[in-house]
C-alpha cells in the first residue's frame, strides 16, 4: 500500500462505521410473535418484550407495517363484571430507563386492523416502533399462530373504539 492510498483506506473504513454509530440504538426487543386473532380474521396483533438499556427514559409512540391497513398501540381495560375492551394507547408507552415492559396477549399489544395479507405461520411481519428519543426500530416478527398464551386472556381480539 502506497502513503498516498492509506488515508483513503482509512477514509473508507471510517465511513463504513459510521451507519453502525449512526444507527445504534438503546431499545432491545425479544420473543416477538405475531398472531390473527382467530383464522381468517381481518385483525391480528403482535407481543413482544421491549427493554429500554438506555440511561434515560423513552416512549413507544407508535408502530407501522404495510401487512395492515391500520397499525396502533393497544390495551385492555376492565370494564367491570369480567368485561374487558379493546381500546388505543393514544399517549404511548413508557419504558423507564433500565427497565422492560412486556407486550403480551390480554395487555398491552400491537394491532393490525385491516389486514391486506393473512398472517400464516411460519410467516415473518415487519414493524417499525416508533419511540420519542431512540426513533425507529424496526423488527421482523416471526407468525406463530399456534403459541398458546403464555399470560394474559387466550380469548379473542373484539376490537372496540
Amino acid at each position: 500500500m502506497s502513503l498516498f492510498s492509506l488515508p483513503r483506506a482509512l477514509g473508507a473504513a471510517c465511513i463504513c462505521l459510521l451507519p453502525v454509530i449512526g444507527h445504534a440504538t438503546e431499545i432491545a426487543v425479544s420473543d416477538p410473535y405475531a398472531r390473527v386473532s382467530r383464522p381468517g380474521a381481518p385483525t391480528g396483533a403482535a407481543f413482544m418484550v421491549i427493554t429500554n438499556n438506555g440511561t434515560s427514559a423513552d416512549r413507544l409512540v407508535s408502530a407501522s407495517s404495510e401487512v395492515a391497513k391500520r397499525v396502533e398501540l393497544h390495551t385492555h381495560v376492565d370494564q367491570g363484571d369480567g368485561v374487558m375492551k379493546m381500546v388505543e394507547i393514544e399517549e404511548g408507552i413508557p419504558i423507564a430507563a433500565g427497565a422492560s415492559h412486556a407486550m403480551k396477549r390480554g395487555g398491552d399489544h400491537v394491532m393490525f386492523m385491516g389486514l391486506v395479507e393473512p398472517l400464516e405461520q411460519g410467516g415473518q411481519v415487519v414493524v417499525t416502533l416508533t419511540f420519542e428519543e431512540a426513533g425507529d426500530v424496526e423488527v421482523t416478527i416471526p407468525v406463530d399462530n399456534e403459541r398458546k398464551p403464555d399470560h394474559g386472556m387466550a380469548g379473542s381480539h373484539g376490537h372496540s373504539n
